[in-house]
């Protein structure tokens, strides 16, 4: 894709949360350029041949299946599909424009088991901060989904490092703390679907129970606070 919704590891995480369409509307596009290792005003030969030396470089047969070799293959392979295919390499050049000309950064890390665990550690970092009565709450839970987006999740569970997995799902599980209990089934399914040891899907299921049993409870609580109200008010009104 030419660009994504997710937010960049550095910067103002303040105007990520500012209102409530900001996640929506926060775009940033790969720098293709950047990838292939050539300068913007590169020709098309310089391109192929910046293609052929980055794809030996990096082709997983080279580099004994290396996950990481490999994801920077992938890109490698797109970012020359773009710039080799005019009608493609126009609309890319568009968005590019567009988000340079309004400041946006435009440049993404690529996925990688560590740029995820960087993500969630700012994040839950920034909204150990936060005032939790005054959050964008379904902005948080928007950020968190798409960090754990199907990409980031393939990609966590092709490198399948359970260490790094299990801080991530750590991270994010303290990280959806201020979140109300409606919030957090999408971001418990997407968890779930990170490959990790038994313990840590099991400390992912007994958080959200517990969630959901102190939620049923806040729930009784009102309705009790209720009836007594009504009945106070019925005791008085009979009284006079």
């Amino acid at each position: 894709m030419y660009f994504t919704k997710l937010c960049p590891v550095n910067g103002n995480l303040d105007e990520r949360f500012a209102g409530s369409n900001y996640l929506r509307q926060y775009m940033h596009i790969k720098d293709y350029y950047s990838i292939l290792q050539v300068q913007p005003s590169a020709t098309l030969p310089e391109i192929k041949k910046a293609y052929r030396l980055l794809a030996q470089q990096f082709h997983p047969d080279k580099n004994h299946n290396d996950p990481y070799a490999a994801v920077q293959f992938v890109e490698i392979k797109e970012a020359y599909e773009v710039l080799t295919n005019p009608s493609k390499k126009e609309y890319y050049l568009q968005q590019r424009w567009y988000n340079q000309s309004i400041g946006k950064r435009k440049t993404q890390d690529i996925i990688t088991p560590v740029t995820v665990l960087k993500q969630v550690l700012e994040l839950d970092r920034y909204v150990a901060g936060l005032d939790v009565f005054r959050m964008d709450k379904k902005g948080l839970q928007e950020y968190i989904i798409e960090i754990l987006n199907d990409s980031a999740i393939e990609k966590l569970n092709t490198f399948n490092d359970v260490s790094v997995n299990k801080e991530i799902i750590q991270l994010a599980l303290n990280s959806i703390k201020p979140l109300p209990f409606s919030l957090l089934p999408p971001i418990e399914e997407r968890l779930l679907k990170i490959n990790t040891d038994p313990q840590t899907n099991f400390l992912i299921r007994d958080y959200i129970i517990k969630r959901e049993k102190n939620n049923a409870k806040k729930r009784q609580e009102i309705w009790i606070v209720l009836l007594v109200t009504i009945a106070i008010c019925l005791l008085i009104y009979f009284l006079n």
